[in-house]
């Protein structure tokens, strides 16, 4: 019976031990690191010709200056505008992407980011909504203003 016990307690070490090291937490990578709030940037739903600028934020949390070296939208209606300056480590900062609006419909675009990051050095965030379709104007036939006029 004691040897069942000691035998079960060793292998319960063994099992603890083998299950620490899984989960120990990865080293710092030295470099920097770009981290967004939300990998999506969702306009939501729209009226035609609507506001069309929205913002994603984002963070350095590397140990680096981190530096945009480009943004390109997935076609011409899709256009980022990105800071030109290094940004700090724990420094914040934004992108700025306009769409254009007066395309009604579903918006399923992307942004492609390229930095100096090591490694993966790309990251593509996605645009999504929807922009209403125009609302026509409300006109009266030219035959029937004198019911209107009274």
């Amino acid at each position: 019976m004691k040897k069942i016990l000691c035998l079960s307690a060793f292998l319960l070490c063994l099992g603890f031990a083998s299950f620490a090291q899984d989960q120990e937490v990865a080293p710092a990578v030295d470099g920097p690191v770009m981290s967004f709030e939300s990998m999506t940037l969702d306009y939501g739903t729209i009226e035609y010709k609507g506001d069309p600028y929205r913002t994603l934020k984002f963070t350095n949390t590397g140990n680096e200056p981190l530096v945009i070296k480009s943004a390109r939208g997935s076609c011409g209606c899709t256009t980022p505008e990105w800071p030109k300056e290094p940004i700090e480590p724990g420094a914040s900062a934004e992108i700025k992407v306009r769409y254009a609006t007066e395309r009604v419909g579903k918006i399923n675009k992307t942004v492609k980011i390229t930095t100096n990051e090591v490694g993966e050095n790309a990251h593509t965030i996605k645009v999504i909504g929807k922009i209403l379709p125009k609302e026509e104007e409300e006109s009266v036939p030219a035959g029937n203003q004198s019911i209107i006029d009274g």
